[in-house]
């Protein structure tokens, strides 16, 4: 199995890595995303992959707001925008999936090129701009496909403002988002925190996020009261640009509301070292928000002191800085520029290192 693992990590490395990189970045993700649909479609194959890439079933699964993971590695929302390969993640050995982020009404997203790598620093900028087919189309989609409680790995739903909506206007956004997904999730993640949809970062602002999230939250209960759906976990996700205080008033207003998790970090605006001069707008993850987004994981694990979880994402590239992300407090982690620069690979060495480390297997 170790050698099966690494002829297909020099597969990638030495092969599909470097065709991919000769594309447009946007046009080599759109290459792969084609590809795992056609991996996932191939009776039998998914699962066969899956059973040299998946922990062995001996192994303790991870439990967190309710829900039960197989490994500890997550793949972050912004690959799968549109679900429509998320289960072939399984095969290589990842734990969960979050796909979107998905917004109330279809969008194209913002004009390209917009979508930039940095291989010498292991970076991506983005500014995307939450390009996706809308909730209702996603909802459908996902109604084909199996639900929470049949799947092998967990799915969870990003949900995000739709452009065209204005701030005034945002929880009637993401409710609509949320009464058509939450069915569909096995937990709901609360994007506020994307630099690329013009005043999103705002709704992370005391007033505004205690109002969209304590809507949510009540969005919530009263599909248990009509008995129409299961409650569904609600997560928020944070931008690593914040100072301390405004965390610690986010932290305090998830625990007002009873949130069951928080998922740090997002992209950075900030532009610091190699890119102090760079003039791009957008995101920029991998590699150099990694210890900016563990700093953050530590600071609010002393401030949740293990009263919810943490998914912990930003710069992972190998199972040693996933590790860094647990040992500062984090549950869960979550990898998507690491992905690829390392490969899907990425996923089982970094779930067997951490099940390692943390007891599971």
């Amino acid at each position: 199995m170790p050698s099966f693992t690494r002829s297909m990590g020099a597969v990638y490395k030495n092969l599909l890595k470097p065709l991919f990189f000769k594309l447009d970045p946007e046009r080599a993700h759109e290459v792969t995303v084609d590809s795992l649909r056609v991996l996932r479609a191939i009776p039998g194959l998914k699962g066969l992959l899956g059973a040299f890439n998946q922990l062995p079933s001996a192994a303790k699964p991870v439990e967190a707001f309710g829900v039960k993971f197989p490994n500890r590695i997550g793949l972050a929302a912004g690959f799968d925008k549109n679900a429509v390969c998320w289960e072939a993640f399984e095969a290589f050995g990842f734990g969960h999936v979050e796909i979107g982020t998905v917004t109330h009404k279809a969008q194209p997203g913002n004009p390209k090129p917009r979508l930039f790598r940095y291989p010498e620093h292991d970076a991506v900028l983005n500014r995307m701009g939450f390009n996706n087919h809308g909730a209702q189309f996603v909802a459908a989609r996902l109604a084909g496909q199996p639900g929470p409680g049949e799947r092998r790995i967990p799915l969870g739903v990003n949900i995000g403002k739709s452009k065209v909506t204005p701030l005034d206007k945002a929880v009637e956004d993401y409710l609509g988002s949320f009464a058509l997904l939450a069915d569909h999730a096995d937990y709901v993640v609360v994007n506020v925190s994307s630099p690329n949809t013009p005043d999103l970062r705002k709704l992370q602002e005391g007033d505004r996020l205690r109002e969209l999230l304590g809507e949510l939250v009540a969005a919530n209960e009263q599909r248990e009261e009509r008995r129409s759906g299961s409650r569904k976990p609600i997560l928020l996700k944070i931008a690593p640009d914040l100072t301390e205080g405004e965390v610690s008033d986010i932290v305090q207003i998830l625990h007002d509301l009873k949130l069951d998790g928080i998922i740090a970090t997002n992209t950075t605006m900030a532009r610091e070292g190699p890119f102090k001069d760079l003039d791009q707008a957008g995101g920029i993850s991998g590699a150099p928000i990694c210890d900016m987004s563990t700093k953050m994981i530590a600071h609010i694990a002393k401030l949740v002191d293990g009263k919810f979880p943490i998914i912990g994402v930003g710069g992972i590239t190998s199972p040693d800085t996933a590790a860094q992300k647990i040992d500062a407090g984090a549950t869960l982690v979550q990898v998507y520029s690491g992905m690829i620069f390392e490969g899907p690979l990425i996923g089982k060495r970094v779930a067997r290192h951490l099940a390692e480390k943390c007891g599971d297997l």
